[in-house]
């Protein structure tokens, strides 16, 4: 994609601020979030005849994300035209895009149904996605080299394929079986495999690499598996919340829980981002999970062998409301925070080209056809 980016990127005006194209892009995922919610809440729409999203959505969705997948190409190529490359930049980048990590797969589970991919597979699913897009960070804090699989441009264009296909030929068409196997099946089959190929291995080999060559940050065993601590309670508390819900929550508010689960991994990931920039220690633990914590304790606890009532559905549908709010309204707060920081560190504005540029090693240069990012 790097030639089209950089053709792109050209007829891009210059006053236009990098952080402003990936901010667009991000809120084009967000209104496709928000437009596919509208007509399938439950992920039920797929099994209803005839299925009541309008194709339009879904051609609608597919240039959403299409376009927000080119700008997220091309901001880091606008930041050096512009002279604005910055660790900014990065930190807005990447944040935003780990949030898109629990939006975009969403779009899918739509597509297919919760009669055909039951919510609690979904969610595993959007565990896989989460490691998948965390590990490359853990490898940059560890090694101080990032490595961008290709399964990121492969998911993108797929899943924009998947909505256009989806627009012309009707969700029906994605209830049709390939070889007596449900398109649903593969697209769960395809994504764990190709974590287990394209991703995992290579990171774990560009990480022993750097041990053993010395040419990483050399951190000690207790420092290397700092990051991974937080990720791995969130995974095990909103685990436990699913299988071990008094009212099935998962099959209750799916889209809900995953939003929440999303949120809590976009704030746990931004922090390594910061620390891995910053070259400081990842934290151990996230201070969000405390709520987390204390919510799936109330919701998961037997009440019946301690003589008490079984929780009540509408309460526990009213905890992940509020825990919900609680985490989006923390880590909107911890964001702008960073950024606001940043910003005055370096005496910039997050939209908006500044008069003087950042001091940088790349120069700005208007041929773009060996720059890649």
């Amino acid at each position: 994609m790097h030639p089209f980016w950089n053709k792109v990127v050209l007829y891009c005006p210059r006053w236009i601020a990098p952080n402003l194209l990936t901010f667009s892009g991000f809120l084009l995922t967000v209104v496709n979030f928000f437009l596919i919610a509208y007509y399938d809440y439950d992920f039920r729409a797929a099994s209803k005849t005839p299925i009541p999203i309008p194709d339009w959505v879904w051609i609608l969705a597919a240039i959403n994300l299409f376009v927000a997948y080119t700008l997220d190409g091309i901001d880091g190529k606008q930041a050096r035209r512009t002279g604005t490359s910055g660790p900014l930049g990065e930190l807005f980048d990447h944040g935003l895009d780990s949030y898109s990590a629990v939006l975009i797969p969403i779009y899918m589970f739509t597509i297919f149904g919760a009669a055909d991919l039951p919510p609690v597979r979904m969610y595993f699913i959007t565990l896989n996605v989460f490691l998948n897009f965390y590990l490359p960070h853990v490898e940059k804090y560890l090694t101080g080299v990032m490595f961008l699989p290709w399964g990121y441009d492969f998911v993108m264009w797929g899943v924009s394929i998947t909505l256009a296909i989806t627009g012309i030929l009707g969700a029906e068409f994605w209830q049709i079986p390939v070889f007596g196997v449900k398109p649903c099946h593969i697209f769960e089959i395809t994504l764990y495999v190709s974590a287990v190929i394209t991703s995992h291995p290579i990171i774990i080999h560009n990480v022993y690499k750097s041990y053993r060559d010395k040419t990483g940050k050399m951190r000690p065993f207790s420092e290397a598996i700092r990051p991974l601590v937080p990720l791995s309670s969130l995974f095990i508390l909103c685990t436990a919340w699913v299988l071990c819900s008094r009212n099935g929550i998962i099959d209750m508010e799916p889209r809900l829980y995953f939003i929440m689960c999303g949120t809590l991994f976009s704030n746990i990931c931004c922090r390594l981002i910061v620390a891995q920039m910053s070259d400081t220690r990842a934290d151990l633990w996230n201070g969000l999970l405390n709520l987390l914590s204390v919510v799936t304790f109330f919701c998961v606890l037997p009440y019946p062998m301690f003589g008490m009532p079984e929780l009540n559905i509408q309460i526990e549908r009213y905890l992940l409301y509020g825990l919900t709010f609680c985490v989006t309204i923390a880590h909107i707060h911890y964001g702008a925070g960073v950024v606001r920081e940043m910003c005055t560190h370096f005496r910039i504005r997050c939209f908006k080209i500044p008069t003087t540029p950042l001091p940088q090693t790349t120069p700005p240069a208007d041929d773009m056809e060996d720059i890649e990012l």
